[in-house]
């Protein structure tokens, strides 16, 4: 049953997005730069024909090439393959795993949010229609990540954005969390500290939880609020305590883009003690020109699982 609910899942999801009018539009999965994120480790290509390791990557997203597309006309793509990330297994993560991922040229990443809570209608009512068991009915809520902070721990996180003010805080009021003894850490650890632990555990009592605008700190490639700088356009969405997507609005500014990866290259470096070659394909593709655009990277297999009232069951198809 489990095979199944998957398989009938990615078939939805392309049935969803041809009736759209979206074009699937694979890419390639060896890759020269596999995603910047510094906290994203990727497998690289060795050949024992050749008894040589070759300076790419398996792709842990589709993403740059796509925004390729972008710059060549292309308005509503998507992709849905398998994407590679060297982490450690678990219930919710296998390092192959199914990637869903699309793109709205001229678009702003709100209406990614509608394409999004759309799709998991869709894809919840297909496996009805197939008789596959299924939790009940979704209710979608939304909120921002400065809500769930003055709700779930009574302060404001945009009051706190500079991260030796954060450790002061999370030594004062959440003391369990950080040895005082613990070497200073980037600011988006301390933010993951608190709510990894003190905020997403909460998120189990909510159907589809929509966490919106996102401190500015953890933009990644997204675009900062021009009408607050202290946030980003940027969204998850949780399925029943589960994590489905994060979504984009895009940043398409070379210029700021070449900033941001540095500052995620140094930090990869200092860390983890690699480096990966430049992502040029992005960078071509900014230099031809991305109109204003959205896009979303969504766990196939995770929606599965969150709709599912036997996630376990999958267990044994990720081995």
């Amino acid at each position: 049953m489990s095979k199944l609910g998957l398989f009938e899942t990615v078939a939805a999801c392309r049935h969803f997005f041809n009736q759209n009018d979206f074009l699937e539009t694979p890419t390639p999965p060896i890759v020269e730069n596999p995603g910047m994120e510094a906290h994203l480790h990727p497998f690289q290509v060795k050949s024992p024909y050749h008894q040589k390791d070759y300076p790419l990557y398996l792709h842990t997203s589709p993403e740059f090439h796509m925004k390729e597309l972008l710059s060549e006309g292309f308005s509503k793509i998507y992709n849905l393959g398998y994407c590679f990330r060297d982490e450690p297994a678990s219930q919710t993560h296998r390092p192959q795993f199914l990637m869903l991922e699309w793109y709205r040229a001229n678009a702003f990443y709100h209406e990614i949010k509608v394409d999004t809570l759309n799709l998991i209608q869709f894809v919840y009512e297909h496996l009805l229609s197939k008789g596959i068991s299924l939790l009940g009915k979704q209710q979608v809520t939304e909120v921002t990540v400065d809500e769930l902070f003055q709700q779930k721990l009574n302060f404001s996180i945009l009051d706190f954005l500079d991260p030796v003010e954060l450790r002061k805080k999370i030594l004062k009021d959440f003391p369990k969390l950080l040895n005082p003894e613990t070497p200073n850490l980037p600011w988006e650890d301390y933010f993951y500290l608190l709510f990894l632990n003190e905020i997403e555990p909460h998120f189990k009592n909510y159907n589809i939880l929509v966490v919106d605008k996102f401190p500015a700190p953890l933009a990644a490639l997204s675009t900062i609020d021009p009408k607050n700088p202290n946030v980003c356009q940027r969204f998850e969405i949780y399925l029943n305590g589960l994590e489905l997507c994060n979504c984009f609005n895009e940043l398409t500014n070379l210029p700021e883009q070449k900033q941001r990866m540095k500052e995620e290259s140094k930090k990869k470096a200092e860390l983890y003690g690699y480096e990966l070659n430049e992502p040029n394909t992005l960078y071509k593709a900014l230099e031809r020109g991305i109109p204003p655009s959205a896009g979303n990277a969504l766990g196939v297999e995770r929606l599965y699982m969150g709709l599912s009232p036997n996630p376990e069951q999958l267990n044994a198809f990720f081995s």
